[in-house]
């Protein structure tokens, strides 16, 4: 059974069968079939037909001529015995074609199913339905048929309809960083359509780019004086003054809706055992503590292997039941110690707190103003290890009173220090007592008693700097049958 043809009208004339486009002649031809198409399972008059064709200037031998585009038709779709697609029906003819047919019935059921789920409140499932109609059109339709521009500018008007209902609902998702550059276009296209001017303007807004929404009314206004000489309408005018004051109806009713997903836990593993560093601990419960008078941030600088990330880990470990919903974790360096993209490490936060690959925006400020839009009322703690500088961290701070933040990093932070009130705390090495401690921890206690000549060695040599230490007792570890003094004193070298 050879397989149905569609047809398509959102666009240049289309009919196909399966992957194989159909010849169906030239321009009379298209003409007729995106009338029928347009007009599908309702009977089309010849004299519709003749003036898609002729545009009012039709020749004495019209009817005849029609009669001949449609039997070319039927050949070209191969439309022959009962069930023709295009059937002779008084006073003309009519095209059969199901919903599933044809794009232009197809977009009309899916309008149809938008406004079903809008009404339920199903929010969602409308936007998915729209964007899904708009998805069909591929370009202008009927636009080398000048018999059916009526016909065309329907069907515009069905789309730019759909693309700003499609742009209210996502408004009210709060998902008015993917409504901007398709309004912006729209409004380029039409500029007196004073609802996606509205709707741009708000999108602005809401994305921080507040002198754009107001530059964006003052060409609305300016367009509207020069080609029609009429003030903006109420609802632009009411707007322009909320947005000049900052008015708070103007934010988001509802936050994005996410993927219900469990709070991310994304600490690595912390450094055990672990010894000492009581004070500093203590400075981190002073320093992100519940109080509204706390900084809420804090900067852990130090030279490299003192310690600065088994302390942050160690702190975010033990005070994990403060933050319910959530650990964020990022190394702002990769393998090769290049620094990485905030970009990149907002595009996994976005993820881990249940934003869709999808919805998470492409221009970096609409971004970051919706990674701050989803923790800003979350008890979440944000671990940044490693940071090359004040840029890099700038936009993985999260907004909102109850988070948290703690940055570590081998530079002293000050412009986040100094522009963001951050703590600074500068780490420095172990004390001796905590250094033999610690080596007490990784060998144990009767190692540390029957080698003391080659521990003080160890302790000395690693000069207070945890990581080399633990580097010395899992290379002893390893080989229990050498003694100590075969332990290469290059791998207890400091770092500068």
């Amino acid at each position: 059974m050879a397989e149905p043809v569609e047809f398509g009208i959102l666009g240049p004339i289309r009919a196909s069968r399966g992957a194989d486009d159909l010849r169906v002649g030239g321009p009379r031809e298209r003409a007729v079939l995106a009338r029928l198409v347009f007009d599908a399972n309702r009977v089309v008059s010849v004299d519709r037909l003749i003036e898609a064709v002729w545009h009012g200037d039709p020749p004495a031998s019209a009817r005849g001529q029609i009669a001949i585009c449609v039997s070319r038709l039927r050949r070209a779709l191969g439309d022959t015995g009962a069930g023709r697609i295009i059937a002779t029906a008084s006073p003309g003819y009519v095209a059969r074609v199901d919903e599933g047919g044809a794009d232009w019935p197809r977009f009309n059921g899916l309008i149809s199913r938008a406004r079903t789920c809008a009404a339920r409140d199903d929010l969602s499932g409308a936007v998915a339905s729209l964007r899904e109609a708009l998805g069909l059109w591929r370009g202008v339709p009927f636009e080398d048929l000048p018999g059916l521009r009526a016909e065309a500018v329907r069907l515009q008007s069905a789309r730019l309809d759909a693309v700003e209902t499609c742009a209210e609902l996502e408004l009210r998702l709060g998902l008015h960083y993917r409504v901007g550059k398709e309004l912006a276009a729209v409004v380029a296209e039409h500029p007196l359509r004073e609802r996606a001017r509205a709707q741009l303007m708000l999108a602005q807004y809401r994305s921080g780019r507040r002198a754009e929404a107001l530059r964006t009314y003052q060409d609305a206004r300016r367009t509207l004086i020069e080609q029609v000489g009429l003030e903006p309408g109420p609802e632009l005018r009411e707007l322009h003054e909320k947005i000049l004051r900052d008015a708070p109806a103007l934010l988001p009713q509802q936050r994005v809706e996410v993927v219900p997903v469990a709070a991310p836990s994304q600490l690595p593993r912390q450094a055990l055992p672990f010894a000492g560093r009581d004070a500093e601990l203590a400075e981190l419960d002073a320093a992100l503590g519940g109080g509204a008078d706390v900084p809420g941030t804090v900067v852990l600088s130090g030279p490299g292997e003192v310690g600065k990330t088994a302390l942050a880990l160690r702190w975010a470990h033990q005070r994990v039941d403060r933050f319910p919903d959530g650990q964020l974790y990022a190394d702002l360096v990769d393998d090769f110690g290049r620094p990485v993209s905030p970009m990149v490490l907002l595009d996994r936060f976005l993820r881990a707190l249940g934003v869709p690959g999808e919805s998470i925006p492409d221009d970096p400020g609409e971004k970051v103003a919706l990674y701050r839009s989803s923790v800003s009322r979350r008890r979440i703690l944000v671990v940044l290890d490693d940071a090359v500088d004040f840029a890099q961290v700038r936009p993985l701070l999260p907004s909102g009173p109850h988070s948290r933040v703690m940055v570590t990093s081998r530079g002293p932070m000050a412009e986040l220090v100094a522009r963001q009130g951050a703590h600074q705390s500068f780490l420095t090495p172990l004390r001796p007592e905590e250094s033999w401690q610690l080596l007490s921890m990784l060998l144990g206690p009767h190692w540390v008693a029957e080698e003391r000549h080659e521990a003080t060695r160890l302790v000395g040599l690693c000069d207070g700097y945890p990581l080399p230490l633990r580097r010395a007792a899992a290379e002893l570890r390893s080989a229990p049958h050498l003694p100590a003094t075969h332990l290469p004193t290059t791998r207890l070298r400091v770092p500068a």
